[in-house]
């Protein structure tokens, strides 16, 4: 149906006719077909005949792509002409309760020109699975090179479109995966006790849902194990007998 001029109703106008559209303010394909399919197939060479499995990338059970691994990122970044730039954006370190967490953000810049070709974003943090029976004192160190690790994979898949061939942190899916099948969920009375203590210190919610979402990647306490909720009422706990002790120095008279 042509329409010949605006009608404005209910301060509601109408389109104009697809004839006056301008056609310029669709986005242009800047890569041919045949050149976005010689990229890829370049990409696909490079990696069956210079990256190595279980080196460069693995295969996890049940999965259709490998996930890719450190060394071969590196491998990308170098084949490609990438430099890397290093931020850490966020990080929480609490020593009296042993909980650190790291967020980093890894950008990848052409050394040819300059430009900066894209940007990864990896966080870590030392209540993951993997760190649960390690002294979390111990591995501080580990866990900020997890966080990079993250964010040089997410920024190398994004900068080579290799996200068709790649996927990364299947092997952390896994470990989740298997935690909420084997472990069944938090009980009534260790939620009554997480609201109990949070209320205690004076903790907004946001404030517990962040760290729970650092920690162990839920978004609610109801979505955590018994034992993560019991890992997470004795972290709590720590937390709320250092505060006292900074009351008790802080309310203490000086010595004339």
């Amino acid at each position: 149906m042509k329409i010949s001029k605006q009608l404005s109703i209910n301060n509601v106008a109408s389109f104009a006719s697809s004839e006056h559209s301008n056609a310029s303010s669709l986005p242009n394909v800047v890569v041919s077909s045949s050149e976005s399919k010689r990229r890829i197939e370049e990409l696909e060479t490079f990696v069956e005949e210079v990256m190595v499995k279980g080196v460069d990338y693995g295969l996890i059970a049940g999965f259709s792509k490998p996930t890719l691994l450190k060394p071969g990122a590196e491998k990308l970044c170098d084949v490609f002409g990438f430099s890397k730039t290093v931020d850490v954006v966020n990080r929480i370190e609490q020593w009296e309760a042993g909980i650190f967490a790291y967020e980093i953000k890894l950008t990848l810049t052409r050394k040819d020109n300059g430009i900066i070709e894209a940007e990864g974003l990896g966080s870590c943090n030392s209540k993951e699975a993997a760190f649960q029976q390690q002294n979390p004192f111990t591995i501080v160190n580990t866990v900020l090179k997890m966080a990079k690790k993250r964010a040089l994979i997410d920024a190398v898949l994004s900068a080579t479109r290799a996200s068709g061939l790649f996927t990364q942190d299947i092997e952390d899916f896994q470990k989740q995966t298997t935690i909420k099948r084997v472990y069944s969920l938090a009980t009534k009375h260790q939620l009554q006790t997480i609201f109990r203590i949070v209320a205690e210190l004076n903790m907004r919610p946001e404030v517990a849902k962040e760290m729970m979402q650092m920690m162990y990647q839920v978004d609610h306490s109801t979505a955590l194990t018994k034992k993560q909720a019991s890992n997470f009422i004795q972290d709590l706990l720590r937390l709320k007998e250092a505060y006292k002790e900074v009351e008790e120095m802080d309310i203490q008279p000086h010595n004339q």
